[in-house]
């Protein structure tokens, strides 16, 4: 078999007729030179059956014996991929047609560009939605951009291989705002520049959305600041930024603890806190 160009890498769980919508949408790009991985991760609906069904060998589907989480899908899907270039795609996601062949063009004029996103159309409840101000996407060196909220979207995401030994995978700890821990990551090292067209079809305010699904999200969002803010890798003003973000945003969750009586967890995390300015 020629090897792709383009792997286009979508994790999925339970969610059999969106993911039908998503890989049709992937087979349907102007570009052809890319493979389609489908990471099955531990689905106990139909989903199997039917991409077996509707699209048989014209993609790659990596059956998980059991649900491990969107980062372990990824990072299986990319260990399985074969491209010279990386893109993920949620689920319940869809692309535009020329979203490959546009993307790869405008990183192979740059060969210096690690990353790359596109713009995105918003569809919340069935409706199409305009981004308020700040989820408006950034482009460039982006790190201030990304520390209050994820300007990130893997949709929209396009890496050359090497960004994973040079950046690291999606943590397997974080059972959601693996992504805000990435792009924190990576926007401290690297620009991610924007290619302004919308090319992603995102859509929301489906039941099975993280953010219904798992309470306090900020809680994974201050351990990637913590984490990053350990790592050393930060530059003083950069470290700076990361601090004055963690701040507000742990005493919102400190405050949240208390009332629900986790009175253990907010003495280790201020104390942590603590360490960290000091």
């Amino acid at each position: 078999m020629t090897k792709p160009l383009v792997s286009a890498i979508i994790p999925t769980f339970n969610r059999a007729q969106p993911l039908i919508r998503a890989v049709a949408s992937v087979l349907a790009q102007s570009w052809s030179n890319l493979e389609i991985i489908v990471v099955d991760d531990g689905s106990t609906d139909n989903s199997a059956e039917l991409l077996h069904k509707r699209f048989g060998s014209r993609i790659r589907i990596l059956q998980l014996p059991r649900n491990r989480g969107v980062s372990y899908a990824r990072n299986r899907g990319f260990e399985l991929s074969r491209g010279s270039f990386v893109a993920f795609l949620d689920s319940d996601d869809l692309w535009q047609p020329l979203k490959t062949e546009r993307q790869l063009a405008f990183m192979q004029a740059q060969a210096d560009i690690l990353i790359s996103q596109t713009d995105e159309i918003w569809i919340r409840n069935g409706k199409r939605v305009n981004p308020c101000k700040h989820h408006q996407k950034p482009s460039g060196s982006i790190f201030a951009e990304c520390l209050p909220l994820c300007v990130v979207s893997p949709s929209a995401v396009m890496m050359r291989r090497r960004f994973f030994a040079q950046i690291g995978y999606f943590d397997e700890t974080l059972p959601a705002c693996e992504d805000y821990d990435l792009w924190l990551r990576t926007a401290c090292r690297y620009p991610i520049p924007l290619l302004a067209q919308k090319l992603v079809t995102k859509y929301g305010g489906h039941d099975d959305q993280l953010s219904r699904t798992i309470p306090a999200l900020d809680r994974y969002r201050i351990r990637s600041l913590i984490k990053i803010i350990s790592s050393g890798i930060l530059t003083f003003p950069q470290k700076t930024s990361a601090l004055a973000t963690l701040k507000p945003k742990s005493k919102i969750y400190l405050k949240g603890c208390r009332k629900r009586g986790r009175i253990g967890e907010a003495v280790a995390l201020e104390r942590l806190i603590e360490k960290l300015t000091s």
